[in-house]
């Protein structure tokens, strides 16, 4: 005869059912993009160690960051200032690296440089000097990435490749920003395009710059859709949003 077992727990209730399914669904997020990388650095002859998660929050709340967080993942990025000190207030307890990954707009560069860890998206000498001087001595030096517009897209940001080393030496000189190294959001997949070909100039460009002495560590670049091809062009750090929070609402009501 079935006996229910003896439990001095009570019965879940909805509310933790439910935070108990979303658990194990980001669960199975997180172990599928950890697999596809081993894959990809197994292919590359790449260590999975080499590769950083940015786990791109914008447009979902703080508790799933905070659930993500439970499952190891501590890098997280934003596209909204707003948004972003708001969530980063809520989670104020844990230990977490912001990295700002948007446009970045002149009047926003005094709180980029009170709140994030990161800037990703700096591509010219007004903003790079901004940050610089806005950014507390009292704080660890903005670590920076320079954004390319490796295939001239006229719409996005980005510095041209051929402008890329002046803007280097010009971070270089600036006392509070630490240059880590580039970011590029390649021109979409299509008949036409290849992303893989824009990685591979991404990562000639990253190498000539160390090659010539410049201490640079990260390449940032690959998203969820084609973090095979960005891990074997050299990536160095992953943004990935969909395929560990799923698609955003107004993804979905577009």
């Amino acid at each position: 005869m079935f006996q229910i077992p003896d439990s001095d727990a009570p019965p879940l209730t909805i509310n933790q059912c439910i935070v108990s399914c979303k658990m194990k669904d980001l669960k199975a997020k997180v172990h599928n993009v950890r697999s596809r990388i081993e894959w990809a650095c197994e292919k590359a002859g790449r260590k999975p160690s080499e590769i950083t998660v940015l786990a791109v929050s914008k447009g979902h709340p703080a508790a799933r960051i905070r659930q993500l967080h439970k499952l190891g993942l501590s890098a997280f990025g934003e596209n909204y200032v707003r948004e972003a000190v708001e969530k980063q207030a809520q989670l104020a307890d844990l230990d977490l690296k912001w990295h700002f990954i948007g446009p970045v707009q002149s009047n926003k560069t005094r709180v980029l440089a009170q709140y994030f860890d990161w800037v990703q998206s700096a591509d010219r000498e007004k903003v790079l000097r901004r940050l610089s001087l806005q950014r507390s001595e009292a704080l660890p030096k903005l670590n920076i990435c320079i954004q390319v517009n490796i295939d001239r897209e006229e719409q996005k940001a980005g510095v041209l490749p051929e402008n890329l080393e002046e803007l280097v030496h010009f971070a270089l000189d600036l006392p509070n920003l630490r240059l880590r190294g580039l970011m590029v959001i390649p021109q979409q997949a299509s008949a036409h395009h290849d992303p893989a070909r824009s990685y591979r100039k991404m990562d000639d460009l990253f190498r000539s710059l160390v090659s010539s002495g410049i201490s640079l560590d990260t390449l940032s670049m690959g998203m969820s859709a084609d973090l095979e091809p960005a891990i074997m062009q050299g990536s160095t750090m992953l943004r990935i949003g969909t395929d560990l929070f799923g698609i955003r609402a107004s993804q979905k009501n577009p």
